[in-house]
C-alpha cells in the first residue's frame, strides 16, 4: 500500500482564542517525513500560542476516533522523574516531552516553555518502536500529540497533533 508524505507542520485556532501551531524537523533541522519514522530517530518538536500557564505533554500518541477524548494511550508514557537535574542548556531527547514552566513540577522532570507569555516551547523526542501496551501505530493512526498534561486531564483546548507513520521494511 502506497501513502504520500504526511504534513510536519499544523495550525489551529483553539476555543480559547490562542492560534497554535506545532511544526516537527529532524534533530538537526532538516525536514522530516513524518509518514516514515523509525525507531532510535530523533526529532524537535517546537511548538507557539500555547497557554504557558498550563502543562502539556508532546508524545506520539493513537489519535482518538472522538475529539473529546484524551489522545492516548501513548509511546513513551509519562516523562521519568530524575534524582539529578541536567545542566542549563542540555539537550535530553526521550520518547516524551513534559512542558510545565512550574517550578516545582521542573523537579519531577518537567522541561519549560522557552517563553511563557508567547506560549513558545520546545520538545525533544526519541522515536521509540511503534507497539505499545494494546496498540501498534504501524496498525493504529497516531501523530505527534500536545496535549494537556495531568492538572487539566479533560480540558482538550491544547490538543494538536501532526499524523505519523512508521516505515514498514521489506522482507
Amino acid at each position: 500500500m502506497a501513502r504520500g508524505r504526511f504534513v510536519a507542520s499544523i495550525t489551529a485556532d483553539g476555543d480559547d482564542g490562542r492560534t497554535r501551531v506545532i511544526t516537527v524537523t529532524t534533530d538537526t533541522g532538516a525536514e522530516v517525513d513524518t509518514s516514515a519514522l523509525e525507531p532510535g530517530q530523533r526529532l524537535v518538536v517546537t511548538g507557539s500560542g500555547f497557554d504557558g500557564s498550563q502543562g502539556i505533554y508532546v508524545a506520539i500518541c493513537v489519535i482518538p476516533a472522538d475529539a473529546t477524548i484524551k489522545p492516548g494511550p501513548c509511546l513513551g508514557g509519562v516523562p521519568e522523574q530524575t534524582e539529578t537535574q541536567a545542566e542549563v542548556g542540555t539537550i535530553e531527547f526521550a520518547p516524551s516531552n513534559w512542558i510545565n514552566d512550574d517550578w516545582a513540577w521542573k523537579l519531577f522532570g518537567a522541561r519549560g516553555y522557552d517563553d511563557v507569555a508567547a506560549g513558545t516551547f520546545t520538545a525533544y523526542l526519541e522515536v521509540g518502536e511503534a507497539k505499545g501496551k494494546d496498540f501498534d501505530c504501524t496498525v493504529d493512526a497516531c501523530g505527534i500529540f500536545t496535549r494537556n498534561d495531568h492538572t487539566a486531564l479533560g480540558d482538550r483546548v491544547q490538543d494538536l497533533y501532526v499524523p505519523v507513520a512508521f516505515a514498514t521494511s521489506v522482507g
